[in-house]
């Protein structure tokens, strides 16, 4: 099944050609599109003095990572974790751009590419809303997420919020029970179970009562948020025109 990490890195600064390092790396797995509770956490003594503006982002301090590993102790562990997997990294050229450059500083031969894909949320945001706001924040807001548990950024927390994000982001609507089209016969290689006229005429149809046709309504308007509509709505107001 398709492993999928979501992860995040803290840093000491903007800019790793300028030397900056990774002081924190989230991760948490996936498996198809569900948390397995599989996580991987490292806060990481740096080579490099904290900016003040990146310190106050994550609040992270020289004092705190002054018993952390470095990232030579670290890496490996790490590479093994996210080995085959798709990374899923919000602004991921700024992450990967750090990764590699800890890589190649340390004398690992391999960089990201070598060892996964990348899939960078950021540009699925863009694409599916074109100018509007797609940090994590107003993401958060856009698909009513909790993140008020978020005073600063962290890697691991971070992580959690872009994978709730995420499958938010890509969900929409999928094939409800068939595949249409998929076989000359609709039926995706499954046989199309009919019932026969005779059995459907004793069946009895229960109508949906006032609470159950409002959280119907409300389970509509949350797909109209998630994807490009909701496709029970569109067929009945299809059916209403013609």
């Amino acid at each position: 099944m398709a492993r999928q990490i979501v992860m995040d890195t803290e840093t000491t600064g903007l800019e790793a050609d300028a030397g900056h390092n990774i002081i924190e790396i989230g991760c948490v797995e996936m498996v198809a599109r569900k948390l397995t509770g599989n996580t991987y956490h490292q806060y990481i003594n740096p080579d490099h003095e904290i900016d003040a503006e990146a310190m106050e982002v994550h609040g992270i301090t020289h004092e705190f990572l002054a018993d952390k590993p470095k990232f030579k102790e670290v890496m490996h562990a790490f590479v093994e974790f996210v080995r085959g997997a798709e990374l899923i990294i919000h602004n991921a050229a700024f992450d990967v751009g750090f990764l590699d450059a800890e890589l190649a500083r340390n004398g690992f031969k391999e960089r990201i590419a070598d060892i996964c894909t990348v899939t960078d949320s950021l540009l699925v945001a863009r694409k599916k809303h074109p100018g509007q706001k797609n940090s994590l924040d107003a993401l958060c807001r856009r698909y009513d997420i909790d993140n008020s548990h978020r005073e600063l950024h962290g890697a691991l927390l971070d992580s959690e919020i872009l994978a709730d994000v995420y499958l938010a982001l890509t969900g929409g609507q999928t094939a409800l029970m068939l595949s249409v089209g998929d076989q000359e016969d609709g039926s995706d290689g499954e046989p199309i179970r009919r019932v026969s006229a005779e059995l459907a005429a004793k069946l009895s149809v229960l109508p949906a009562d006032a609470d159950e046709l409002a959280s119907h309504e409300q389970f509509l308007d949350l797909l109209d948020k998630i994807s490009d509509g909701a496709v029970w709505r569109k067929a009945h107001s299809e059916e209403q025109i013609h």
